[in-house]
């Protein structure tokens, strides 16, 4: 039996657009086979100069990048089997020279545990460091390598109170231990608070620079290229930059770090006053209001006031003596609350101490002495 008209006609449509399909998607192949003789790379389009931010970020980084330090620990164990010990690597972090003498800034958390540090500078040259100092309360570490000539410049100090919410910062640091990275950002947000191991973090700047870990201890810098925080940790629920970091400020670190320096640990000044966090909810029980003076030492400024410091009396009750309430007019309510405003003092302040003494207000001027 023939084929129909229509069949004939169908099946010809059918071949043809089989054959022009072939053909089109050949067609980027037969140009290619025809045209790849002549094949060469695209010209470059002329960029122009930079712009003027652009040169500046260049330029910072350049300038303070060989004062960045990368920080590895140790820890010593014992196999079990041999009982042999052996130091295996516990974490990394960063770090930046504070001085001349060799002496590095880092987070305390960094160097935590550890048996032992290696600090590499910039240009590759390790060094084992030497634990000089620690200060839970600020997250601080003070270390010390011996390099014998090319010391690296420390970085400036700045200054921040007067940082303003929006100015713009830069972090350099070791992020999951990739070298010298720089990241940009703006000042987020000022005195802000963190919890931690050990307490409670005051004052600390909030950044949106990118933070990561392996970035800890590391510098944060103003526009002028001046250390002006150090990173100490971020927020995030899974460990990674989130948008929110944290900076201890400078005007904190040059307070803490000669100390440390000097003798090992950081002693805020002091008024010669005995108080213990404990004793705040023992107090908020009795419905007193502010902070229990546990004892007065002698020879001290609060001694040489007169303050009272609280007692049991012969019926077991308690007689509360002075109560503080506030600091230069600032309220006070708790024990952290009244030694982070006197760590924001320096030994020879003069302050007035705001007391509640048998109902009555009582403003006490005194000097501030030195931490033992």
């Amino acid at each position: 039996m023939r084929p129909s008209r229509f069949a004939t006609q169908l099946l010809l449509i059918a071949i043809a657009a089989i054959i022009v399909s072939v053909v089109w998607q050949s067609i980027p192949l037969i140009q290619a086979e025809l045209l790849g003789q002549r094949a060469e790379p695209r010209e470059v389009m002329a960029r122009g100069d930079l712009a003027a931010d652009e040169r500046a970020t260049i330029e910072l980084f350049e300038a303070r990048k060989n004062s960045v330090v990368y920080i590895s620990t140790s820890e010593r164990v014992i196999d079990p089997w041999t009982r042999s010990i052996h130091d295996m690597p516990r974490g990394t972090g960063s770090g930046f020279l504070w001085d001349q003498l060799g002496h590095v800034i880092t987070n305390r958390h960094v160097v935590a545990g550890a048996s032992g540090a290696y600090i590499r500078l910039a240009d590759g040259r390790v060094f084992r460091a030497q634990l000089v100092g620690v200060d839970a309360a600020h997250d601080l570490a003070v270390l010390r390598i011996s390099v014998p000539t090319g010391r690296p410049d420390p970085l400036p100090i700045g200054s921040s109170s007067d940082l303003a919410v929006g100015q713009k910062v830069f972090a350099i640091g070791n992020p999951f231990g990739l070298d010298w990275t720089l990241t940009t950002g703006i000042v987020s947000a000022l005195e802000r608070e963190l919890p931690s191991e050990t307490g409670t973090i005051r004052g600390l700047i909030q950044t949106d620079a990118a933070i990561n870990p392996g970035n800890s201890g590391g510098p944060l810098l103003d526009s002028a290229g001046r250390l002006i925080g150090v990173n100490t940790a971020i927020f995030s629920p899974s460990g990674a930059y989130a948008g929110i970091g944290f900076a201890v400020p400078v005007d904190a670190v040059n307070r803490v770090v000669p100390q440390l320096i000097r003798k090992g640990h950081y002693a805020p000044p002091t008024l010669g006053l005995v108080t213990d966090a404990r004793a705040d909810q023992f107090a908020r029980r009795l419905g007193i209001d502010g902070v229990l003076i546990l004892r007065v030492l002698p020879d001290t400024p609060a001694a040489k006031a007169g303050l009272q410091a609280a007692e049991i009396d012969p019926d077991g009750g308690l007689d509360p003596g002075d109560v503080i309430i506030g600091l230069d007019g600032d309220r006070i309510a708790t024990t952290e609350a009244f030694r982070a405003a006197l760590d924001l003092h320096q030994a020879g302040d003069a302050v007035t101490l705001n007391i509640r003494r048998d109902g009555k207000l009582i403003d006490f001027e005194m000097v501030l002495e030195p931490g033992s």
